[in-house]
């Protein structure tokens, strides 16, 4: 249950007004719940969709802003601000201990802007397909930031922090790593097999499998070629990275 409430309180913008042991059991249980954050994050977007095109009768490209805002919402932009972070500091192309510092300034320069404007209009596109095609399955909305999610785990925990400071350092120090990495991959694959076989589609399964797989090694060699490792701007890019990844495989598939 502390996990639980540690997920919510770091990683979606509903209050948790209580402090919470920091522990490592604790900091490993949050994240290992932290997929499941992600299924109702993608319950709540569908639930926005059916709302809008159902009830409402309101257009595909109404909807999908809709959809977009309501997950950018739930996550208070937490890891949309990571996106814009990482373009930051990635096309400054300066070395990498000035890359760090500008991941750590709060403030938003020109291509953190063009990197969320990117992003939140490649997302509202691909919502706006899918909703247009009328492919819109609860499935797979909770299955996409589920499975997104389980794939920043497994990046998480197969990386090294990049500086031996910050959150995601102080997270790492806690992490019992060997059962979150497991504990990720087996559930994202019965996730995958189970999206499979009641869209009677396991093609698609093997697809974004191999898509996860590829996206998690290129991005953790990016990683560590530019930053030197993780940090918490660099897991949020990830997670916004491969949502928006899985649901253009997905459309290219369906």
């Amino acid at each position: 249950m502390t996990g639980l409430l540690l997920a919510f309180q770091f990683f979606t913008s509903i209050p948790v007004r209580k402090e919470l042991p920091l522990g490592k059991k604790e900091v490993t249980g949050m994240y290992m719940v932290l997929p499941f954050i992600g299924g109702l994050i993608g319950a709540a977007m569908f639930g926005a969709a059916w709302l809008c095109t159902d009830m409402l009768g309101m257009g595909s490209f109404l909807t999908a802003v809709i959809v977009v805002v309501t997950g950018i919402g739930l996550t208070g932009g937490l890891h949309v601000d990571g996106f814009a972070d990482a373009g930051d500091a990635f096309f400054s192309y300066r070395d990498r201990k000035k890359r760090l510092e500008i991941l750590e300034d709060p403030r938003i320069g020109a291509f953190g802007t063009m990197a969320i404007v990117l992003l939140i209009v490649g997302k509202i596109a691909l919502f706006q397909e899918l909703i247009a095609t009328g492919n819109v399955n609860v499935l797979l909305y909770v299955a996409v930031p589920f499975l997104a999610r389980a794939g920043m785990n497994v990046y998480f925990a197969s990386i090294h922090t990049a500086k031996e400071e910050g959150l995601a350092y102080f997270f790492q120090g806690k992490l019992k790593k060997g059962p979150l990495y497991g504990w990720s991959i087996g559930i994202g694959i019965v996730v995958l097999i189970l999206m499979g076989y009641y869209l009677g589609n396991i093609l698609l399964s093997v697809i974004l499998l191999a898509v996860i797989t590829l996206g998690l090694l290129i991005y953790r060699h990016w990683s560590v070629r530019n930053f030197g490792g993780v940090t918490g701007d660099l897991a949020g890019a990830f997670v916004e990275g491969m949502e928006a990844l899985l649901w253009l495989t997905i459309i290219m598939c369906i």
